[in-house]
């Protein structure tokens, strides 16, 4: 075929395609435009999924008649001052926005200039502009998209259902919204108002955390870390969420550059190297961040919806996230998420009206006294409040005493008999976790403080405890190792073998000495010493599998770059095991360890070490309050 140029028409369409993707896109280029034009207040109108009505209405600065005229026409726009494209100051300034939504749509643009004494109206209808007519409105612009993709009907097969499409337009408006707190939003779907956000004061951590609760929730508020750093002329502020407040998508990471929302995959894969083996895999942390940039240091032009950018100093924005975001989730200490305390209390139910304990039940009445006078209701229970060991029974009837274990590996238990108080005499409430008090089936602390109840999963506090020493001792020049007397064989399917002994070398520098030993095995000379007795079999299987798992395309398979899974695996395997009995020394020495390492609020997995019962909470289950 020879060469032809394309029609206007025809092109316009095609553009559409580039800038008009879905219902949420035109959304999003219309609200670009009022934020571009100054407004302070923006309304948003959507039925139908966004396919028979979207109407953006804003107070901004508005068009004269002339500028209406040209808005419409492909790349026309007041955004570019001059040719240098080095320099965008402003959300869009392609000029393809209206003229591609015209195309595909019945477009109609109703504006008021502020100085005019009248309004003007145009409308595109399939790329077949009408000529312009008086109007009435005050001062700034309504556009109306009405049959989005009625002249292209092939693109209606590829929508999603109105409900999904309704998501995207909300998210879209939420983005914006956050990333221009200073002003005013709402949105409807035609028949009742589903958001409505007033404009916040100057001052992005002083007040913006107000809009961010509106929009990812009460928790967030709550369990929001502030984050405030800068480099040269790069400066980062914002709020992180704490590592136990996770989703299982990436829809609550919102990044802002210069006033712009993006998904850029550079931040969003730096944001989550930034939280690291504190987030569960598959999991994705709550995170805003607003980075101010120089324009001349950053490309928006790369994308035709302008949500990913090219830095020109990539490295360094993405050093500054890390930092900044490990700093304030650093200042965090052991704190995990506050909302984990209302979730258990949502549990605990009173019993209904007329119920009592069945025959065999706690309470009925049936149990034997121990020599305390108390009921001895079979639990596994253990208390230490103080009083006679003797007075408290495990399950089987044999003392406490009488079933003592060995010490915890990596845990300093201090040597004075605590009897479940705090040390040195000292009242729970002075210290943050309080004092140990019982154990509930060889798995769960409970601790008391001033005014609450502490639970603790005494496997993941000393699984991250075990975690941050292996770190530190990699850190300062290798993990200190231990011999065995025994060399422990291991036997594996094929390829696992040999997965484990390509990494050997890598392996030592963690503490673990292995060799080969016959086609399918191998042998484990040195354990860290950090891990004590651990089970080598199922910790060299695990690593096996990871060793094992396909390249990531990026580089993941190389064993330096998961340093913190190989750790976070050892921890795993040689840390105190739910249903493990503990003394009241070993409970409480666990408790101040968690106080003074970070991080500790949540397990190498993710998962919360923690949860705190506030006594005014219980108070109110038992209706004291």
């Amino acid at each position: 075929m020879a060469i032809r140029q394309l029609p206007p028409n025809l092109i316009n369409r095609i553009a559409a395609g580039e800038v008009v993707e879905r219902p949420a896109s035109v959304v999003k280029e219309l609200i670009e435009n009022a934020i571009d034009a100054g407004a302070s207040r923006i309304d948003v109108t959507a039925s139908g999924g966004g396919l028979q009505l979207i109407r953006v209405a804003d107070d901004g600065t508005g068009m004269s008649a002339g500028d209406l005229a040209l808005a419409v026409e492909r790349h026309a726009t007041s955004k570019l001052a001059g040719e240098d494209l080095s320099r965008i100051l402003t959300l869009g300034f392609r000029g393809e926005a209206l003229p591609s939504i015209g195309a595909v749509a019945r477009l109609a643009l109703t504006s008021r200039a502020r100085d005019a004494g009248e309004a003007y109206r145009i409308e595109v209808d399939g790329g077949r502009k009408a000529p312009l007519k008086p109007a009435a409105r005050a001062a700034g612009t309504d556009v109306e998209v009405r049959d989005l993709f009625y002249a292209t009907p092939a693109r209606l097969k590829f929508m999603k259902s109105e409900r999904a499409e309704s998501a995207a337009i909300a998210d879209a408006v939420k983005r914006l919204a956050l990333a221009h707190p200073e002003i005013a939003f709402s949105l409807s779907n035609g028949e009742r108002t589903t958001l409505r956000l007033d404009a916040c004061p100057p001052g992005l951590l002083d007040h913006a955390l107000s809009r961010l609760g509106r929009i990812l929730g009460a928790d967030f508020v709550e369990d929001a870390l502030p984050v405030s750093a800068a480099r040269g002329n790069v400066r980062v502020e914002g709020y992180a969420g704490l590592p136990t407040l996770h989703r299982p998508n990436g829809l609550s990471i919102y990044l802002v550059v210069n006033g712009r929302p993006v998904r850029d995959r550079l931040i969003g894969g730096t944001v989550r190297a930034a939280y690291g083996d504190l987030v569960p895999r598959g999991r994705y942390p709550m995170v805003t961040l607003f980075v101010d940039i120089p324009p001349e240091d950053v490309d928006v032009n790369v994308h035709p919806a302008k949500t990913e950018l090219r830095f020109r100093d990539a490295n360094g924005v993405r050093s500054l996230l890390i930092g900044a975001v490990r700093e304030a989730l650093a200042q965090a200490g052991h704190r995990t998420t506050a909302s984990l305390s209302q979730e258990a209390l949502q549990r605990m139910r009173p019993p209904e009206p007329g119920w009592a304990p069945q025959a065999g039940e706690p309470g009925d009445g049936d149990a034997e006294p121990d020599v305390s006078g108390a009921p001895a209701y079979r639990s596994q229970v253990r208390s230490y409040p103080g009083a006679p060991r003797s007075a408290y029974r495990p399950s089987g009837g044999a003392a406490f005493s009488d079933r003592a274990q060995a010490p915890l590996e990596g845990v300093s238990v201090p040597s004075a008999d605590m009897r479940g108080a705090a040390p040195d005499g000292e009242e729970p409430s002075a210290y943050p976790l309080g004092a140990a008090r019982a154990q509930v089936q060889d798995t769960f602390i409970i601790a008391e403080t001033g005014d609450a109840l502490v639970i603790v999963d005494q496997h993941a506090a000393h699984e991250r405890l075990v975690y941050e020493r292996l770190k530190r001792g990699l850190e300062s020049g290798g993990v200190s190792r231990q011999l065995l007397l025994i060399p422990d064989i291991v036997e594996f399917a094929p390829g696992a073998a040999e997965a484990l002994l390509a990494a050997k070398e890598e392996l030592e520098e963690f503490g673990l000495v292995i060799e080969g030993f016959g086609a399918r095995a191998v042998a484990v000379r040195e354990v860290p010493a950090l891990l004590g007795t651990c089970d080598t079999r199922s910790l060299l299987t695990d690593l096996a599998e990871m060793l094992m798992e396909p390249e990531d395309g990026e580089g993941g398979h190389v064993l330096r770059d998961r340093l913190d899974h190989v750790l976070s695996t050892m921890a795993c395997h040689g840390s105190v095991r739910a249903g493990r009995r503990l003394s009241p020394d070993e409970m409480n020495a666990l408790l101040r360890d968690m106080e003074k390492t970070p991080f500790s609020g949540q397990c190498n997995h993710g998962r919360p070490t923690y949860v705190e019962l506030k006594l005014t909470d219980i108070e109110k289950l038992f209706q004291r309050r």
